[in-house]
């Protein structure tokens, strides 16, 4: 997988914003990719696809990460 820079350092970001839930990668392509966040039970509790203008800068990523953990807590 050929990743950007910035979708490197989504990816990292995405897994310690939501341990101890594992953060699945997918379909990484054209600047994209989807994460699926997955509990202790192998049980997915959120999926989501992200395109770079929502994460190639800090302030998108952390309204994708509070949206994220609020549907989590619903």
């Amino acid at each position: 997988m050929n990743t950007s820079i910035h979708t490197q350092a989504a990816i990292r970001t995405l897994s310690q914003a939501f341990a101890p839930l594992n953060c699945m990668i997918h379909a990484a392509r054209k600047g994209s990719f989807s994460f699926t966040l997955v509990n202790e039970h192998g049980i997915a509790r959120h999926s989501e696809r992200l395109y770079p203008e929502q994460y190639e800068s800090a302030e998108p990523l952390q309204a994708v990460i509070d949206r994220t953990r609020q549907a989590l807590v619903a």
